[in-house]
């Protein structure tokens, strides 16, 4: 979370004037909220964690923004916004990971047949509009991407109006997700893998453009189909699952085991 009034932040239209500062340009990085992560939208921001000082009085631009940040801060009537006022280079709350992360938007259109999730780099920064969790070989983009996450996520997690609602505690951590062998894991991971590649087919596509539900690519639904397989098998499947009905079955019988295990 920023907490900048905006001057951390940079805007498209702010962009070019940014970067050529040398000095500021070289701590751009690219921002990420909700909007942006499914809708492909450019947003930017100065990631300042590593700031040289002297950079900020040979630059104008860092200069006048850190100073705007500290004003900002200042007179907020939050007390935590205040004593911000110290670090005016940094974001008032920071979660940024230093490995590939999962990045889960908080919410996403009720009538998505997956939830729209992205794996990134750490050197994309994350918005406090989604939630992030590390994810070096892309075991929890399989997970989350599949069928059976998302029928437990309708199933128990909130609404924002008709939207579903990700939640940290209700939803992941609540999660029944059994421990599973080593192959079964490399199995959700490659089919994790082909689902990015089956997205790379489209690379104009915003992750909205890739799952409306009237019109997804055969081959990303193909990819998906693989990856349920795999994620059915690792819930202990016993055969394909024809519909949400057989998922949650499964789910609750999932879930009623490591109930039991704590007891």
């Amino acid at each position: 979370m920023p907490r900048d009034g905006g001057h951390l932040l940079i805007a498209p239209e702010d962009h070019p004037e940014v970067v050529a500062d040398p000095y500021a340009a070289k701590y751009v990085r690219r921002f990420v909220g909700a909007k942006e992560l499914i809708h492909n939208q450019d947003r930017w921001c100065l990631w300042l964690v590593d700031l040289d000082p002297a950079d900020v009085a040979r630059s104008p631009v860092l200069k006048a923004r850190l100073e705007a940040v500290r004003n900002f801060r200042v007179v907020s009537k939050a007390a935590s916004t205040r004593a911000m006022a110290a670090t005016p280079h940094l974001f008032g709350q920071r979660s940024q990971p230093s490995v590939q992360y999962l990045c889960i938007p908080r919410h996403v259109g009720e009538d998505r047949r997956y939830f729209t999730v992205a794996s990134l780099p750490p050197e994309v920064i994350v918005g406090d509009s989604n939630f992030e969790a590390p994810d070096p070989d892309g075991y929890l983009f399989g997970v989350l991407s599949s069928s059976m996450f998302l029928t437990w996520q309708k199933t128990v997690g909130g609404r924002l109006e008709s939207r579903l609602r990700f939640s940290n505690t209700v939803v992941w951590n609540n999660l029944p997700l059994p421990s599973v062998p080593e192959a079964t894991r490399q199995k959700i991971i490659d089919a994790g893998h082909g689902i990015l590649e089956a997205r790379k087919l489209h690379p104009e596509r915003s992750l909205a453009g890739h799952y409306n539900p009237l019109s997804m690519d055969t081959q990303l639904i193909k990819a998906h189909d693989r990856l349920d397989a795999a994620v059915n098998r690792a819930f202990g499947a016993k055969r394909t699952c024809a519909n949400e009905r057989d998922r949650q079955e499964i789910l609750f019988t999932r879930y009623a085991e490591l109930e039991m295990r704590k007891r």
